[in-house]
């Protein structure tokens, strides 16, 4: 990236930082729950009539999603205020608190009377789970009936909230993650970009070797971090049929040997990464040692590029390439980890009309514009992003998305939580040599027989 794309993202910031409104709020009437910005909750209101319907009757949407802080919150406020001024007979009532309290809160709220008319879903199981409740509404005539508008959606993305034929949500922003490298280390060490495991490990051998102490970095203490390596490399090397057989919470078992060979190749992973990586998180390893060019490598979402771009010098150029495929991999290698995350509406609505008419004009062009430039999110809606309102880097991770053979789910959210919880506290302990891969999948066959009882 050059120094003409940091200007770009200087004026994205600027924009987000410009926008006015706070906490969640979108109306004049507002109650706020805030104790710092881990716990940030808020109510809008902007009138209190319930129900209503078509004819300029009065209607209320009460919209609940996972972004708090800002950039994300001042533009679904600023997008919200501009829906209301248009259709002033409906007021959107928006509710958001932080991504795991949001899981927790959701899956509480989804089963019951009380769940929002719309709210936002990351895709794949954690959809699934959603759809279990029998609360969800089906969108295929919804689809159907508005080709102009859903065939503009990236049919990828789409799929993520697909099942057994039905469409269930639709989808936001779409990311994926991959290895950045430090292009001009690269070049002076002439390496090339690995396809390979046995590659991978050869260029990580000869950046040592560079002197190098770290020549890949993670923050080891964010678990989340370690099961986004976990998940990518369970599809790469497991066959898919058992992979699916043991995700499902009734028939997982996890005993093929595959998994230990997964672990194996973690704790050789995890040796280039030095001892410091087990203190930090995931932000001190990209900003103080990828960014500072003091490790070549790290493991990143597209959607973090405008957060590095901020980090990083502007003689800094970098570039991306796949998880390399195992040699011994039954997997699809040219599969891309990053999840599209999306919304949904509730069959218990009591205006299902007037909710579609609004995610409808919220997942569009004017909706993906304001998500890539006031957030530096890649929308889902074909259109939304090009040269005018978007970085090189952030183009070109949508053509990786476009070309990957299939959406690799996140881990956390592709297994039951029993099971990803063990799995990532057991790789963190394998790291610092407290657990063998062996003794970690005795812990997660086990975890995965308790949810047979």
């Amino acid at each position: 990236m050059k120094k003409s794309a940091r200007k770009v993202i200087a004026l994205l910031s600027a924009a987000a930082m410009g926008l006015s409104l706070t906490a969640c709020g979108s109306g004049s009437n507002q109650t706020n729950v805030n104790a710092g910005p881990e716990s940030k909750e808020g109510t809008a209101q902007a009138g209190s009539e319930a129900g209503g319907g078509a004819n300029g009757e009065k209607v209320v949407i009460h919209f609940f999603h996972r972004w708090p802080n800002d950039p994300k919150n001042s533009m679904f406020q600023e997008l919200i205020k501009e829906y209301m001024d248009e259709n002033p007979n409906v007021t959107i009532q928006m509710d958001c608190i932080l991504n795991d309290q949001y899981k927790e809160k959701i899956r509480m709220v989804v089963a019951t009377d009380e769940v929002p008319d719309v709210f936002s879903s990351w895709s794949g199981t954690f959809a699934k789970e959603m759809i279990n409740s029998g609360n969800v509404m089906e969108l295929n005539d919804i689809y159907e009936q508005n080709k102009e508008w859903s065939s503009q959606l990236a049919k990828a993305s789409v799929d993520g909230f697909t099942f057994d034929g039905k469409v269930y949500g639709v989808p936001w922003s779409q990311d994926g993650k991959v290895f950045y490298y430090n292009k001009k280390i690269f070049a002076d060490n002439h390496l090339e970009i690995p396809k390979t495991w046995n590659e991978f490990i050869s260029v990580l051998d000869s950046l040592k070797a560079a002197g190098y102490e770290t020549p890949i970095v993670e923050g080891l203490s964010d678990s989340w971090a370690v099961l986004h390596y976990l998940g990518t490399m369970n599809q790469r090397m497991v066959d898919p049929g058992v992979l699916s057989k043991d995700y499902d919470p009734s028939s997982g078992e996890f005993k093929d040997p595959a998994y230990v060979e997964v672990l194996k190749k973690w704790q050789q992973l995890t040796s280039y990464m030095g001892e410091t990586c087990v203190a930090i998180d995931h932000e001190t390893a990209r900003n103080t040692y990828f960014a500072a060019g003091k490790a070549p490598i790290m493991y990143l979402q597209f959607a973090e590029i405008p957060m590095l771009e901020k980090a990083l010098p502007d003689d800094f150029e970098y570039g991306f390439f796949n998880f390399p495929a195992f040699e011994e991999g039954k997997g699809d290698p040219q599969g891309l980890t990053g999840a599209p995350e999306g919304f949904m509406i509730s069959n218990k609505a009591r205006n299902p009309e007037e909710c579609i008419k609004f995610l409808k004009w919220l997942v569009s062009k004017k909706g993906g514009e304001a998500l890539t430039t006031k957030c530096g999110d890649i929308s889902s809606v074909a259109g939304a992003v090009d040269e005018t309102n978007a970085l090189p880097a952030q183009l070109e991770a949508m053509e990786m998305i476009k070309s990957a053979s299939v959406l690799v789910p996140w881990f956390d959210n592709a297994c039951d939580a029993s099971i990803y919880t063990v799995y990532g506290q057991g790789a963190q302990a394998i790291a610092i040599g407290d657990e063998t891969p062996e003794s970690v999948m005795e812990q997660v066959k086990e975890a995965a027989a308790a949810l047979h009882k």
